[in-house]
């Protein structure tokens, strides 16, 4: 294929198991972030577009809910070895419109198999329970059952990973999907899609849609959407929470996030500043459990932010598809927004330690830069609570370190925070470490882990302005979330026991 054909070639939504073109006429370019270059054109649906989309897993949702756990967990176990065969191929396609670097790629598609194994074991919980003669001759069960047509709006960051979280435990509880991705990476998700066709999944079980928020406010209000999973960023959370709710649906939508590691007097510095740097710069900070603020306590400060200067300068900006370590940021906005933040801090009186906004990525000249979104690693030291590289999610490169003279301020800083998805510490205090998990008020909790992401059988999910609605992402909230429960109570009694008794039942 030229250059030429995949710039112009159009990725369309996927409606009842094949591509589906749109009647919109709208389309978005998509565009490799390293280079700079459209690759491509994305469908934008309108308001019919998404209806017929949605209309699709309406229709394929009766036939589904009734097929046996048996034969669904039997199309689990084949998607999940398919993905395990090809997922290198579905990596490739993820570094190509997100810019991550191609090993950081197989593992965003590796941790999100670890939810589709979780998926293939959902029959134990999906069962029900039953109680015995309740009442005299009155048996009482009770049972899971599945929504009907459920949407996932996913983000850029995690084009795989994140719908992973939520479709494979949807559609092994019996519920149909209709998965709306980012318009700036929207082509592994289509990938998916036909590889749930190759595994067996029937016509209209899942679902894509590519759009804007034409195409979230139809998901939102559609009366045929029963239930709606959703990750970005704070502000659209709520926005998502309030709407879907409104209009009747159950809502679980994670927010934004401001991630800080405390590291205390005995940590192991070392340990630490590695730390850092990985959680810190890894798909060049564009992860929600990016560690963006290092609160040094006590008088380890400068101790620390050498070491972590250190690695940050160490670090090689480029291509994604090469021998690099941090990738370009998704579009060339978000990184001029990424550098703005860079520019206030240092005007607010932070200390810029590393400085990101100059560099030059792996094998170019200086003068090739503009030919894609790169920001380097960058270090602020002596960052206030006031600053706005502190209050705000830049969701870039950017690491803050803020200084605190105890344990205890380190705690009322993060409890302060109106964020809480995740937190990490750095101690060898084992007291100290429990009195952390036990006080800090966040949702995922480090003790010398950077990125305490939890594995598929436990949630995943913060606290505070990081998620609104109730229920975290997989595990076993993620089943309750996508099933409702009925209870049954039987009687069989003999005929000569019949009689008329308007008073309100009892047990007996």
């Amino acid at each position: 294929m030229t250059a030429t054909e995949i710039q112009v070639q159009t990725i369309a939504h996927w409606s009842a198991g094949a591509d589906f073109a749109g009647t919109s006429g709208e389309t978005a370019p998509i565009t490799n972030p390293a280079t700079g270059a459209v690759t491509g054109r994305v469908a934008l649906a309108g308001v019919e577009d998404t209806r017929a989309v949605i209309a699709s897993a309406t229709a394929a949702f009766p036939a589904w809910r009734d097929t046996s756990l048996a034969k669904r967990t039997t199309i689990l176990f084949a998607f999940r070895e398919l993905l395990n065969a090809r997922k290198g191929e579905l990596a490739a396609i993820i570094t190509a419109e997100h810019g991550k670097v191609a090993s950081d790629a197989l593992a965003e598609v590796s941790r999100g198999q670890e939810v589709v194994e979780f998926a293939c074991g959902i029959n134990h919980l999906l069962k029900g329970g039953m109680t015995e003669n309740a009442s005299t001759r009155v048996d009482v069960s009770s049972i899971r059952q599945a929504l009907g047509p459920v949407a996932i709006i996913s983000p850029f960051n995690f084009p795989a990973m994140v719908p992973m979280w939520f479709f494979p435990i949807a559609i092994a509880a019996g519920n149909t999907v209709v998965v709306k991705p980012s318009e700036k990476d929207p082509s592994a998700t289509l990938w998916i899609a036909r590889l749930w066709a190759e595994a067996g999944l029937p016509a209209g079980v899942f679902n894509v849609v590519n759009g804007d928020k034409t195409a979230v406010d139809e998901l939102l209000v559609n009366p045929a959407i029963k239930a709606v999973s959703f990750v970005g960023s704070t502000p659209i959370a709520k926005y998502v929470y309030e709407t879907g709710t409104a209009h009747g649906k159950r809502v679980q939508a994670l927010g934004g996030a401001k991630n800080h590691a405390v590291i205390l007097p005995d940590a192991d510095l070392d340990l630490a500043a590695d730390s850092l740097v990985n959680a810190g710069f890894g798909a060049a900070g564009e992860r929600c459990m990016a560690l963006s603020v290092a609160v040094a306590v006590g008088d380890i400060a400068d101790e620390l932010v050498g070491k972590v200067a250190e690695r940050a300068r160490s670090l090689r900006t480029g291509d994604g598809a090469g021998a690099v370590d941090m990738g370009p940021l998704i579009t060339r906005a978000h990184a001029d927004r990424v550098c703005s933040y860079i520019d206030a801090g240092e005007e607010a009186g932070a200390t810029v330690v590393v400085d990101g906004r100059t560099v030059t990525p792996q094998g170019r000249s200086a003068d090739a830069v503009a030919d894609g979104f790169f920001v380097g690693p960058t270090v602020l030291d002596n960052v206030t609570d006031e600053m706005s590289v502190y209050t705000d999610e830049i969701f870039g490169p950017v690491l803050s370190v803020v200084r605190v003279p105890s344990y205890d301020a380190a705690l009322a800083l993060i409890n302060a925070n109106p964020y809480g998805n995740g937190t990490a510490i750095f101690t060898a205090d084992g007291g100290a470490a429990r009195r952390f998990q036990n006080e800090v008020e966040v949702g995922m909790v480090g003790i010398n882990v950077p990125i305490p992401v939890p594995t598929a059988y436990f949630s995943f999910g913060g606290w505070k302005s990081s998620l609104f609605g109730d229920t975290h992402a997989h595990g076993t909230e993620g089943v309750h979330f996508f099933t409702r429960g009925k209870v049954i109570t039987t009687r069989w009694q003999d005929p000569g026991q019949r009689g008329i008794d308007l008073g309100f039942p009892q047990n007996d």
